[in-house]
């Protein structure tokens, strides 16, 4: 599956589950590592264990696996998938980590049209 589509999937995944502040970020040009990153809020350590569940649970049906889960017990976990890595932060914890800053060379990608903005 592209990276463009898990990103997708991804990100109506977290909307559907009340992720806030979703945000995809286009590093492939800054790293290595990925060729996105998609960073989400959560309200509290279980809604950040729902929210990863929500994820692995829509890609899993299209037969996508993260590689790698990282951070089950903490208020942040990072699922792996490749060319796509899902970040999910409790609030602190993504101000505290700045990953919006520290990538902010990427080129942000636009998912109104997947995520609903409705409040």
């Amino acid at each position: 599956m592209k990276a463009e589509e898990i990103v997708k999937i991804a990100a109506k995944a977290l909307d559907d589950k009340k992720g806030e502040g979703i945000t995809a970020i286009k590093v492939e040009n800054l790293t290595s590592l990925a060729e996105y990153f998609l960073i989400a809020t959560a309200t509290s350590n279980t809604h950040v264990r729902s929210l990863t569940d929500e994820v692995e649970q829509a890609l899993g049906i299209k037969g996508e696996n993260p590689h790698h889960i990282e951070g089950k017990s903490s208020g942040w976990i990072v699922l792996d998938y490749h060319s796509v890595i899902v970040h999910i932060f409790t609030p602190e914890m993504r101000e505290f980590y700045g990953l919006d800053h520290i990538w902010s060379d990427g080129e942000i990608i636009d998912l109104s049209d997947i995520i609903d903005s409705e409040v």
